[in-house]
């Protein structure tokens, strides 16, 4: 018989920490989309080779580090749960260490952006004014290595609030920034990059306050010793896979992009599917929040040894993604003739978006659970499952169909955004069948054995 109370409680309980970390993520999503568009109104030159610039950033860097960092949700979550608080503070340095590592190359690769463009044949114009982007966002890129690893040890814990405090309070600060150093200063392009950087770091010091000047927060935080440098091995054994998991939807999203530009008409289709991805990303704020709140409740209930608890917050989670892809599906589609709009004033633009929108509405629906169940998995840590779903959904699925229907049916657009649908509906479905074949109590003694002795069970 189904406890209508308890499910409540775990709702309101899951719904405390989503509606923060759809927050943070979007006022993390609005730092850099705010610089790109203040330093747009300096011309086209500046605007493409910042979006440009922005876009390799982004799967070159952020992405590696933010993979790398949800390795972390089912540590600390699952360390949290079982309140072994000193090891939450291990695993977080654990993280900064190797994330400010990995940003090592990552820089060197920055730095060189525009050898790379040229590379690449682009124009040689865009390719100095993206590499100077590139090169001012550096500094901000190590504080990214601190920022990421605290985001997730404070959700581990539930703090979520303060979190989307600080990032309001940065992203408020960033647009003032930004502007100052674009045109009172005059920096121009480097202005924005570097307001970007700057951003970063005044996040890390306001959460690294947070945790520091909390005490529920500084129970967790031990003193540094060389035990920080132990288990690494184990560390990366779950954080590759999470950035695999995480990066290999985020790169054939990027790969459609530029298969757009090779269609009949580039000009049109890019466009659109650039505007499809923006509404995208968009809508998947509200499965991340929910994603981030399964991830957490799952992770502290299996550390703790409750494998109902545990169980009954996948259950919850799934009925919040089905309450959110109806609402968002059915408000896509009934304003399907005005989203393009907000984006474009051309009425080919416009047209061709409003025929797609249903296409993009079914999609709306399967991300839903997909990111969802993402977060269960996370949660438990079986991310190397995720990884091999992720890797058949995305590279066998969904860019071959992608392909065939856009060149060799002659779909264009749509039949690259068909692709995507059928990608995703394919990573829901897998997803979802292992989810819910979970051994709930299986799973609790593997995060014991996890938290006891710091090894990875990989497929548990």
């Amino acid at each position: 018989m189904v406890d209508l109370r308890r499910w409540r409680l775990e709702a309101l309980q899951q719904m405390r920490l989503a509606l923060p970390m759809m927050g943070v993520n979007l006022m993390q999503f609005a730092i850099q989309i705010t610089s790109v568009m203040l330093v747009g109104h300096l011309g086209e030159l500046q605007l493409s080779s910042a979006s440009i610039a922005t876009s390799l950033c982004t799967v070159t860097g952020y992405s590696l580090l933010q993979g790398l960092a949800t390795g972390l949700e089912t540590l600390c979550g699952q360390a949290f749960g079982a309140k072994q608080y000193h090891k939450v503070g291990l695993y977080l340095y654990r993280a900064v260490l190797v994330l400010l590592a990995v940003a090592i190359p990552v820089a060197v690769l920055w730095l060189n952006m525009e050898s790379f463009l040229l590379v690449l044949h682009q124009a040689p114009d865009i390719s100095s004014s993206a590499g100077i982007y590139a090169r001012w966002l550096v500094p901000g890129l190590f504080a990214f290595g601190f920022l990421q690893p605290l985001i997730k040890f404070l959700q581990a814990q539930s703090f979520v609030l303060p979190m989307f405090l600080c990032s309001s309070v940065t992203l408020a600060v960033h647009v003032s920034i930004c502007w100052v150093l674009i045109y009172k200063v005059g920096m121009g392009n480097a202005g924005a990059a570097l307001a970007t950087s700057v951003s970063n770091w005044i996040n890390v010091f306001f959460l690294a306050g947070v945790a520091l000047l909390t005490p529920q927060c500084r129970k967790c935080l031990p003193e540094l010793s060389m035990e920080v440098f132990e288990h690494v091995f184990d560390f990366l054994k779950l954080a590759v896979p999470s950035t695999l998991m995480f990066c290999l939807e985020w790169w054939s999203f990027e790969s459609l992009v530029l298969l757009s530009g090779v269609l009949p008409n580039p000009k049109l289709e890019t466009s659109v599917f650039s505007i499809m991805l923006n509404i995208i990303n968009f809508c998947y704020m509200v499965p991340y929040g929910i994603s981030a709140a399964a991830s957490t409740r799952i992770s502290n209930e299996l550390g703790a040894g409750h494998p109902f608890e545990a169980r009954l917050s996948q259950g919850v989670s799934f009925g919040l993604a089905a309450i959110d892809a109806v609402f968002v599906s059915t408000l896509l589609f009934c304003l399907r003739d005005v989203l393009g709009r907000a984006f474009s004033n051309e009425a080919e633009v416009v047209g061709h978006v409003s025929r797609m929108i249903p296409i993009l509405a079914a999609m709306t629906v399967m991300d839903a659970f997909a990111g969802v169940v993402s977060g269960s998995a996370r949660g438990c840590g079986w991310q190397m499952l995720a990884t091999i779903a992720n890797l058949g959904a995305f590279y066998v699925v969904g860019l071959p169909v992608g392909c065939i229907l856009a060149f060799v049916v002659g779909l264009g657009g749509k039949g690259l955004l068909i692709g995507v649908l059928s990608g995703v509906s394919t990573q829901a479905a897998v997803l979802s069948v292992i989810a819910l074949s979970t051994n709930w109590a299986k799973q609790a003694q593997a995060a014991m054995i996890r938290v006891d002795s710091e090894t990875i069970p990989l497929l548990c």
